[in-house]
């Protein structure tokens, strides 16, 4: 045989080539979102594992969808008002404020790319984010409870309160939520096995967010589990699901009385919970959250390139103004808080009018509506425009509602409950 004869083509090279990248891209995919659940530093491992992931995606046969033409649209509109607000700043050094906006546009490329990956194979390729989300998720909540509980007190809480490797409570809560809702809804649709280990990783995650005392986190909870509860079972369980959804309903409400009853009575915790639930001194006033935040929207109107980012704790109260709508004006100027804020918008667009069509992918689509939703609100009282976990599941959104009706065919994957 010749030499050339024994070469493989090009063609098949390639090929090759292309099915081993895509393979090492989902396993770097799979680290990238289980870093995730590290974030002390900026930049912090979940952006240095999608420096990977972004490099073996040029080579994995990635594409670009039409249909997430529009989130790219918002962020190149975004990134020259941010650079231009960096330059706003005063307190601050440009460089810091360079970065900081660096943050910003990369958390939001990270939506744009993960749409497209996702909208290629939703089915096969949320199994794996979602998966991997849940390990981290999980192994937080339980080293956060464990942590509140004494094991590890220093390292995994703050202010008494559980945090796990993140920085504060207050997104470590939050954070937990998204696979949360994956299990609620695996619990209300799956059969009994699959549902009591649901049940079981529901609850961890349930603890993790009770642990970490955030009042923000804890109503997040409640009301996401309320949404992705009545879509399911107005928009996709059948009559005999309908019936095991109300007694689950029903038991569940029973046990959180007793679990409440019996928490309320150990001192320590209904103190605590006291002390969390009760008006808090920075939350009233001029100078507290709410007073504070009027001041901060009457200054943006006055610089409409903005103040630059982390400007406004050195003004004249001493502090952020803990709203996510009224801070990207600061730190983006009006030009780029408008497309920030019509990001969230044009996102929940997007939520509730595929949600209200069937489609194969819709029970992907529940709990990332679920969630979304709540963080919308959730931003009119803590700044949220650096939460890693904010921008994927809004990029998730964008890449299942990309690809509403595709069934991954090629892997065989018809539409199960996730």
């Amino acid at each position: 045989m010749s030499t050339l004869a024994a070469r493989p083509s090009p063609t098949l090279a390639s090929t090759w080539l292309r099915a081993r990248t895509t393979t090492l891209l989902d396993a770097l995919v799979v680290g990238w979102i289980f870093a995730g659940g590290m974030v002390i530093t900026e930049p912090s491992p979940y952006e240095l594992a999608f420096l990977a992931v972004l490099g073996v995606s040029m080579f994995a046969g990635f594409t670009l969808r039409r249909s997430t033409l529009g989130l790219l649209v918002l962020l190149a509109s975004f990134v020259p008002f941010a650079i231009i607000a960096a330059f706003q700043v005063k307190f601050s050094s440009v460089p810091d404020a360079l970065v900081y906006q660096a943050v910003t546009i990369f958390l939001f490329f990270t939506s744009y790319w993960v749409a497209n990956y996702v909208a290629d194979a939703p089915q096969a390729r949320m199994r794996l984010i979602i998966g991997a989300y849940l390990a981290t998720a999980v192994i937080s909540a339980m080293l956060g409870t464990l942590g509140y509980l004494g094991v590890g007190h220093d390292l995994f809480t703050r202010y008494d309160r559980a945090k796990a490797f993140f920085n504060d409570p207050n997104v470590f809560g939050p954070f937990l939520i998204l696979p949360a809702m994956y299990m609620l809804q695996r619990l209300l649709l799956a059969p009994p096995r699959r549902a009591l280990w649901a049940a079981l990783a529901y609850g961890v995650l349930l603890i993790g967010v009770f642990a970490s005392f955030s009042r923000a986190a804890w109503g997040h909870i409640v009301i996401s589990s309320a949404i992705v509860y009545v879509l399911i079972f107005v928009l996709e369980a059948h009559a005999r699901q309908k019936v095991r959804m109300l007694l689950l309903a029903m038991s569940g409400l029973l046990l959180l009385l007793v679990a409440a009853a019996g928490v309320l009575s150990i001192p320590q915790f209904r103190s605590f919970i006291e002390l969390r639930t009760q008006s808090q001194n920075y939350d009233t006033g001029e100078s507290g959250r709410f007073g504070r935040q009027g001041y901060a929207f009457d200054l943006a109107l006055q610089h409409p390139l903005g103040l630059g980012p982390l400007e406004f704790r050195n003004l004249r109260v001493k502090e952020e103004p803990h709203n996510t709508y009224v801070n990207v004006l600061h730190a983006y100027g009006w030009g780029g808080g408008f497309v920030f804020i019509l990001f969230i918008g044009v996102t929940l667009w997007r939520s509730a009018s595929f949600i209200a069509r069937p489609g194969p992918n819709r029970l992907l689509l529940i709990p990332l509506v679920g969630v979304f939703v709540p963080l919308a609100g959730e931003a009119a009282i803590i700044d949220i425009d650096h939460w890693r976990h904010f921008f994927l599941v809004a990029g998730l959104i964008w890449g299942v509602t990309a690809a509403y009706r595709q069934v991954d065919k090629r892997f065989g994957l018809a539409p199960p409950v996730p």
